[in-house]
């Protein structure tokens, strides 16, 4: 238990003495410090016993406080001084968040009694004015404050030492996660809940798991952003919690400590995530049989002209149902252009085991560095590469019936190049449009593309009129009518700026060639703008 200034007050060695403030007896004590400043506020970090003679008080007071200062008149006078002294003296100690006041007394010194003003603000305020006879310096209370918090600190030490025995046997146990748990909330008191690294409740201890789960997202998703670099803590409607990342080399879960805690378990943090950590890794290695059967599974699905039937059975074992399948192609390997905040070193069968917990079925294979995986067409699989896999180069191929798996997994692979050199996934609908191939241009080529194109129109007075007449007719293929609606404008007035584009830009405006050339210029500034 921490030291408070009732149990200050009750060692006999000290001969202490209560004479005001005694609603705040039970405040704890954290340290001792002696001064005679009339403001020693600024020198706090709160929960200290303040300890003084009162020097500075009492010439406040005039001629030390108890000597008549020239008739009834002065020594009134010094009265009101001091009192007024007094009164501000308890406030600054009291905001400064102290503990108690200690007012040596002694016939050598100031004060031979406590001044009534005084202690009347020590009571308003509840700071315990305590007083020390002559006899007892002020060191031998120092010695006392820090010896007792010695003491309480090597009991909590040893108290923490047998926690972590208990902890360790738990584990050792064979009892699994939930008996580490529970030896935890024995021990310490404080709630726990383990979810795995999508936020899927693995065990609990002292709360309702999945409504914690549920109230702290926000708090998890925040951690999860920094994988096993990140912790973070937050105040929700239940009150404090903590969380922590868990996993060896990568990340398998999190763990939720809920409430402020005691010292013990503060102390016992750490030990119980590396416990844990242990404890997700054993699981993740006792997963790898599943994960092998699952590569199986894929082998066979991906093998030439597979019967219909074969395949949907195959994909219905692994529990992937639906119409239509997608394959991803994802590279351990992270782009050239790292970014400021790099991600962890993939080791593909990691990389492969992250994915395969994060995709409904679970099916993934690696070939050659690479995770091939076969999810539902419903699946939102960016979002799972922007969690499981960042920065790493991947192709999303088309959506297919399962017996053309293989078709789907050549275009993933085949987008790969691509996706490495944009520095996110690469979809095969976005491998069907030119804009992926002005994508892979750089600015300065694009715009130098542009320029040399539509310079001649850049030059007019009239440059941003021709431009967008020139745009909306190659977007509707060359339709005078579309056009001038579009616009706004007479079917001539479309007529005559297309004419005058062509003799500017010395294009045919009939040649297909010469229009694709301008709608690439066109696209290509637009891009390069972006």
């Amino acid at each position: 238990m921490p030291l408070t200034v009732r149990d200050l007050l009750a060692i006999p060695s000290l001969r202490l003495g209560l004479v005001a403030g005694r609603a705040g007896l039970g405040n704890v004590v954290e340290a001792a410090h002696a001064s005679e400043m009339l403001r020693p506020a600024a020198w706090l970090e709160g929960a200290e016993v303040v300890m003084t003679t009162g020097l500075l008080l009492a010439e406040r007071g005039g001629a030390e406080g108890t000597h008549d200062a020239g008739g009834a008149g002065g020594a009134e006078a010094a009265g009101n001084a001091l009192g007024s002294a007094c009164a501000a003296y308890a406030e600054d100690v009291a905001g400064g968040g102290a503990a108690a006041l200690i007012l040596g007394l002694g016939r050598t010194l100031p004060f031979q009694e406590v001044p009534r003003a005084l202690a009347d603000a020590a009571d308003r305020l509840g700071l315990p004015l305590l007083t020390a006879p002559e006899l007892t310096p002020f060191v031998a209370v120092t010695k006392a404050v820090f010896g007792v918090r010695a003491a309480e600190e090597r009991r909590l030490l040893e108290r923490t030492l047998h926690t972590q025995r208990r902890l360790t046997a738990a584990t050792a146990s064979g009892g699994g996660l939930d008996a580490l748990l529970h030896a935890w909330l024995e021990a310490t008191g404080t709630a726990v809940v383990v979810c795995d690294a999508l936020g899927r409740l693995l065990g609990a201890a002292g709360t309702d798991g999945a409504a914690a789960l549920e109230e702290a997202a926000g708090v998890l998703d925040v951690v999860a952003l920094r994988g096993l670099r990140g912790s973070a803590g937050g105040d929700l409607p239940s009150g404090r919690v903590q969380v922590q990342p868990l996993g060896g080399t990568r990340l398998r879960g999190f763990m939720l400590l809920l409430g402020v805690g005691s010292a013990e378990s503060r102390l016992l943090g750490s030990v119980l995530v590396s416990l844990l950590s242990v404890e997700l890794e054993r699981r993740h290695l006792a997963d790898e049989p599943r994960r092998r059967r699952r590569a199986q599974v894929l082998d066979r699905l991906f093998a030439p002209e597979l019967p219909p039937a074969q395949a949907r059975a195959l994909l219905t074992s692994a529990g992937v149902r639906g119409p239509a399948i997608r394959v991803l192609a994802v590279a351990a390997d992270p782009p050239p252009a790292a970014p400021a905040q790099p991600a962890e070193p993939a080791e593909p069968n990691e990389l492969a085991a992250d994915l395969a917990m994060a995709l409904p079925g679970g099916l993934v294979r690696v070939v050659g560095g690479t995770a091939e995986c076969v999810v539902g067409e419903e699946a939102d699989v960016e979002a799972i590469l922007r969690r499981f896999a960042p920065d790493r180069p991947a192709g999303i191929g088309p959506a297919v019936v399962p017996q053309h798996a293989a078709l789907s997994l050549r275009q993933a692979r085949a987008l790969l190049p691509a996706s490495r050199e944009l520095g996110r996934p690469v979809t095969a609908a976005e491998a069907g449009s030119v804009r992926l191939l002005l994508r892979l241009g750089s600015p300065a080529q694009l715009s130098a593309f542009a320029d040399t194109v539509l310079a001649p129109l850049d030059a007019q007075d009239s440059a941003e009129a021709l431009t967008d007449t020139l745009r909306a007719w190659l977007e509707t293929n060359g339709s005078w009518a579309e056009t001038a609606h579009l616009l706004g404008l007479h079917r001539h007035t479309v007529q005559s700026r297309i004419q005058r584009i062509g003799q500017l830009t010395n294009r045919q405006m009939d040649r297909t060639e010469d229009r694709v050339d301008l709608w690439l210029a066109l696209r290509a500034r637009e891009t390069a703008a972006t």
